[in-house]
């Protein structure tokens, strides 16, 4: 019997990733000191191939897309000290550097829910354009 299986190192950065997250959630929790920054989250993390690179995409919790891109300087700045801490309890030969970038997704999802809520607002302030159309149809048949 043929099993069919992943490549293993796709399932392996995949395990690593959710690792490095669970990490970093703690660690802002736990060890984030400054001031600038409120409530990071974790929103997910991708690695390379070669676990060079973990590339971490986060939000903050009550703050504003420009506070969450300065935000990202400021967490560039201690990716060494996040990288030594996970060096400690990741069972890699390497730790890969990190790459901190502000996720405007949830922003963006928030935006764009509010563009249609309005959207379907101002549609049901209408009555029907189908209803004008079928009556200018009608009118031609007439003629």
């Amino acid at each position: 019997m043929t099993r069919h299986r992943r490549p293993q190192g796709f399932q392996r950065t995949d395990r690593i990733a959710d690792h490095v997250q669970r990490e970093l959630a703690r660690l802002f929790r736990e060890e984030m000191k400054d001031p600038r920054i409120g409530n990071v989250t974790v929103q997910d993390v991708r690695i390379s191939k070669d676990l060079g690179w973990a590339d971490v995409y986060y939000t903050l919790l009550g703050e504003n897309a420009e506070e969450g891109r300065a935000a990202q300087d400021i967490l560039n700045a201690a990716a060494g000290f996040f990288r030594s801490e996970l060096a400690q309890v990741l069972n890699t030969r390497t730790t890969p550097r990190l790459r901190f970038h502000y996720d405007e997704l949830p922003e963006r999802a928030i935006e764009i829910s509010a563009l249609i809520q309005q959207a379907l607002h101002e549609d049901s302030m209408h009555p029907a354009s189908d209803s004008g159309d079928i009556g200018d149809d009608d009118t031609s048949d007439q003629e």
